[in-house]
C-alpha cells in the first residue's frame, strides 16, 4: 500500500474495530425478508433503491482534525507538532517518518519543493497530505492546512 494510502487508512478507519460487530448484525436482517412467506416475488425486493441510501450513509466525511486530536491525546507527547510537521504527523499515525519514506510520499503526491528533507519540502508535504485528505472526503480544518 502507498504511504498516502496508509495515512488515509489510519485516519479514515480510526476506531472502526468496534464497528465491525454492528456491521455484521446489519447483514442479518437481510435474511429475514427472504424467508417471509408474504413476498411471492423476492426479485422485486432486490432492485429496490433503499440499499443505495445506507451505502452512501456508511461512508460519511471524516473530521480529520478531531481524529488526529483524539489520536494525539492518547500519545505521551500529545502528537508533537502534527498540525504543521509531516514528521510528527507520520509518527502520530505510527508510520515511517524517515527521509526515504518522505521522499516516497513526495513522489506519490507530486511534491517537488526544496531539497529532500528540508523544512520547505516537509511543509509542502504536510500541506499536500491535508489537501489530498480533503479531496478524499476528509474535513480538514484550516489549522491543519498550514
Amino acid at each position: 500500500m502507498s504511504i498516502f494510502g496508509n495515512i488515509l487508512n489510519k485516519i479514515f478507519h480510526h476506531g472502526t474495530e468496534k464497528k465491525a460487530d454492528p456491521a455484521a448484525n446489519v447483514g442479518a436482517p437481510k435474511s429475514a425478508p427472504a424467508s417471509s412467506p408474504t413476498s411471492p416475488h423476492p426479485a422485486s425486493v432486490a432492485p429496490s433503491p433503499a440499499p443505495v441510501g445506507p451505502v452512501a450513509a456508511a461512508q460519511p466525511s471524516v473530521d480529520v482534525g478531531a481524529v488526529l486530536e483524539a489520536m494525539a491525546s492518547m500519545k505521551a507527547d500529545h502528537g508533537g507538532n502534527y498540525r504543521t510537521s509531516i514528521v510528527d504527523l507520520l509518527k502520530l499515525l505510527d508510520l515511517d517518518s524517515s527521509l526515504a519514506a518522505r521522499k516516497e510520499l513526495g513522489q506519490e503526491l507530486g511534491v517537488h519543493v526544496g531539497a529532500d528533507g528540508t523544512a520547505e519540502q516537509n511543509i509542502a508535504l504536510h500541506r499536500a497530505v491535508m489537501v489530498k485528505l480533503a479531496s478524499n472526503g476528509g474535513i480538514v480544518p484550516d489549522t491543519l492546512r498550514g
